[in-house]
């Protein structure tokens, strides 16, 4: 196979990192003037690939349902394991699901899942979609069921959702177009293509891979008003993301919709659900007060 068609795929990434290079021209002499980033990103993305490539088989079953904590429990206590009488109640967090990519499983979140879990977040939940679905909507009413059974079992209104690549735009469909804004209080985005992606032409043969190309029915529906969304959106996006063409795909613009769109600096795709630093923009924004949401100034996070 001629190398030109093994990076055909990485192209668009290519000439946003090399502008000097038009047309890019013989491909495999221009390998040694990639930048740095784009290579130590390519590195982490293939080791990141690796390691979950071995924790796959663990998540193929779905999540066990976990037990409703105890009336007024936040997952806090004092040194003697009773509640403090000179201390107000806090209110617990909101339960947290998480929802991953294309041909993927819930073992994407396993690092996540420890970091939400270290700093208060014990209710967080997987979801596991088939990977044989061919429809977002579809996917997004099963998510929506999947909420309804979590907010029945655990007494509580609203939950946070947490979605990685294609499980962020099934999420997001949920919320827009399914009415989901009145349990999903915020909504959080990983390497999303909220306006479509073009790479990778040949996966066209999948009917969701169409779904997330510009222009589909999904992403014009997308695109239609949405007056009152009580949902807030946060995208983080990544300037090395070759899974996005183009790579401000990842970005939400929406005018009804309150949103914040996050640039991350460094890593690709697949570890965004898995970096550190992410996963603390992820813990900050679900923690964001209602009343610095407003603020939808563009944020960004670099990863050394």
């Amino acid at each position: 196979m001629q190398v030109t068609r093994v990076l055909q795929p990485f192209l668009p990434l290519y000439r946003r990192l090399l502008p000097d290079l038009p047309g890019l021209p013989n491909i495999p002499g221009r390998l040694a003037g990639l930048s740095t980033a784009l290579l130590k990103a390519t590195v982490l993305d293939l080791a990141i690939l690796a390691g979950h490539l071995l924790l796959y088989p663990s998540g193929i079953a779905p999540e066990r349902r976990r037990p409703a904590l105890p009336p007024g429990e936040n997952g806090a206590s004092n040194e003697i394991g009773t509640e403090c009488p000179t201390q107000l109640p806090t209110p617990a967090p909101l339960p947290v699901v998480l929802l991953h990519g294309f041909i993927d499983n819930r073992s994407v979140f396993v690092l996540l899942r420890r970091s939400l879990a270290q700093h208060g977040r014990h209710r967080v939940e997987s979801l596991n979609y088939s990977p044989l679905t061919c429809d977002i909507r579809t996917a997004a009413e099963l998510l929506g069921r999947h909420i309804e059974e979590i907010c029945e079992r655990t007494g509580s209104t609203r939950v946070d959702v947490v979605g990685h690549s294609l499980g962020g735009l099934i999420a997001r469909y949920y919320v827009q177009r399914l009415g989901g804004d009145v349990r999903v209080h915020t909504l959080v985005t990983l390497g999303t293509p909220h306006a479509g992606t073009k790479v990778v032409p040949l996966a066209n043969a999948h009917p969701i891979v169409r779904q997330m190309r510009p222009g589909s029915e999904v992403i014009e529906e997308l695109s239609r008003p949405a007056p009152g969304c009580r949902t807030y959106f946060v995208s983080f996006w990544s300037d090395l993301d070759h899974l996005m063409d183009p790579l401000e795909t990842a970005r939400i613009d929406h005018p009804d919709l309150l949103a914040q769109n996050v640039r991350v600096t460094g890593i690709g795709h697949l570890a965004l659900p898995v970096h550190p630093a992410v996963a603390t923009g992820i813990r900050q924004a679900l923690d964001t007060p209602e009343t610095a949401r407003a603020d939808t100034r563009t944020g960004g996070l670099t990863v050394a």
